[in-house]
């Protein structure tokens, strides 16, 4: 059977795009594979429970506690997503539903200007800005700490560098809303604060489920902006004046020195292991809220 030209040429397509979307697939499994690999030699069931909820970091004598970064990398990311929710949220809403359209476009090219500057800008402005002021708030409330690099400035500093990418997956979002479903709602005698409220924002409540995610997903591995302003003491904050050492920034800070130290290599890639690890399990629970959602309509 003699196959065309054109027939050629679309099989070709067609198997470079199912090539191309196979590396994308197969891309996660194989970095986890090869983290896994990496730090086998402290996957043993005997040393991964002492390794994941032990909090001495002493590498020389062979302790590798990491529940000190698990704990300070989750409250950065939670603090962050606290402060961003509301900020993104709002601006998402005035943005797209109040402003006018030259402010809409002004404000548009702002945020892509924002989401390109370099992490250690955003660094630099913490330890510049945000550091000072943190340590102000320490002394007003008599804190332990009070030189200002902590958990909560790495916090400020991670919703301020995670901002443009968020905010611009909402603006996108709530532009996605027709005319139609508005004028339905506002013709019915609501006021235009209840169709955002009850109309658009729980329709759109499964995709700024998922913008957020993906913001937190983000935060987890902001790396030098945190390095900059958390502190990188090696303990378990106590308070959010306390400083902090996140995963990320125990990758960026010592990854040089695995070569001279025993089992140091392993104990890395473990950290960066359980980083993958705690992303995707986000990223389930919050796909599973989504679901639940979807279910629902």
């Amino acid at each position: 059977m003699k196959i065309s030209k054109q027939q050629l040429y679309e099989t070709l397509r067609r198997s470079w795009m199912q090539v191309t979307l196979g590396v994308i697939l197969l891309l996660p499994l194989a970095i986890g594979l090869s983290l896994v690999y990496k730090a086998w030699p402290l996957l043993k069931p005997s040393m991964l429970q002492g390794i994941l909820f032990g909090t001495e970091w002493v590498p020389l004598q062979g302790k590798f506690g990491l529940w000190p970064f698990i704990w300070s990398s989750l409250l950065v990311s939670v603090m962050g997503l606290v402060f961003m929710i509301p900020v993104c949220l709002c601006s998402a809403i005035y943005i797209t539903q109040y402003a006018p359209r030259w402010i809409f476009w002004s404000l548009r090219s702002v945020i892509d200007i924002l989401a390109g500057i370099p992490s250690v800008i955003f660094g630099l402005w913490g330890m510049i800005t945000v550091v000072p002021l943190v340590a102000e708030l320490a002394k007003t409330f008599d804190a332990e700490n009070i030189t200002g690099y902590s958990v909560l400035a790495a916090a400020v500093v991670v919703s301020f560098s995670v901002l443009p990418f968020i905010l611009n997956m909402l603006i996108e979002l709530f532009s996605s809303v027709s005319s139609e479903l508005k004028e339905s709602a506002l013709s019915l005698g609501a006021s235009y604060l209840q169709v955002i409220k009850d109309v658009i924002v729980r329709k759109l409540r499964p995709g700024i489920i998922a913008t957020f995610t993906l913001g937190v997903s983000k935060a987890f591995g902001e790396t030098i902006a945190v390095l900059m302003v958390v502190g990188n003491v090696v303990q378990i904050p106590s308070s959010l004046f306390s400083p902090g050492y996140p995963l990320p920034a125990l990758l960026a800070n010592n990854y040089g020195e695995m070569m001279t130290i025993p089992m140091y290599d392993a104990a890395l890639m473990l950290s960066a292991l359980l980083l993958l690890i705690i992303v995707v399990l986000f990223n389930y629970l919050a796909h599973s809220v989504i679901r639940y959602y979807f279910s629902k309509l």
